[in-house]
């Protein structure tokens, strides 16, 4: 795990995230409640990004980014909600590449409540390289690709060999 969870043991909800090479730990906001108690279901896609820009960050392309302007942009995204959330909550998120191509990959995303060992919301995004100075898609960068190589312990599954 990336962080450790002062409100639980260390190991709570773990398994529900393995294959998930980037995982977060993020505690519920009692402001992120909306009128019915629970946890306003924008935040769920929140929770998606903290865990995708961590994964952009130890994959290279926010050193990309820094470097020649070339970095990801957020095509689509979706989630299935499973479970409500509240606070005085701690959720783990993480996040996967399921496929890469040329010049865009897909990330799967899950959040787990630690707590009561279940999976509080699943989902995915397409996050496409772009070149923000020319303000144009382009090709991952090659040290990007071998990153998510590295994270992904080799080919992401649905991915040719």
């Amino acid at each position: 795990m990336d962080d450790q969870d002062p409100a639980g043991r260390p190991g709570e909800g773990e398994a529900l995230l393995d294959g998930f090479p980037v995982t977060v730990r993020i505690p519920v906001h009692w402001g992120e409640l909306d009128a019915f108690g629970h946890v306003n279901n924008t935040v769920f896609f929140r929770y998606f990004e903290t865990a995708r820009i961590l994964y952009l960050e130890r994959c290279g392309f926010m050193a990309s980014y820094d470097r020649s302007r070339i970095g990801a942009i957020l095509h689509s995204t979706s989630c299935r909600f499973r479970l409500p959330l509240s606070f005085p909550e701690t959720v783990l998120t993480g996040a996967r590449v399921l496929d890469i191509g040329e010049d865009r990959f897909t990330m799967g995303y899950r959040i787990v409540l630690p707590a009561r060992e279940a999976i509080a919301a699943e989902g995915s995004g397409i996050v496409v390289s772009f070149d923000y100075a020319a303000g144009r898609k382009v090709p991952i960068p090659e040290a990007v690709r071998r990153g998510i190589l590295e994270l992904e312990g080799g080919e992401p599954a649905g991915v040719p060999a």
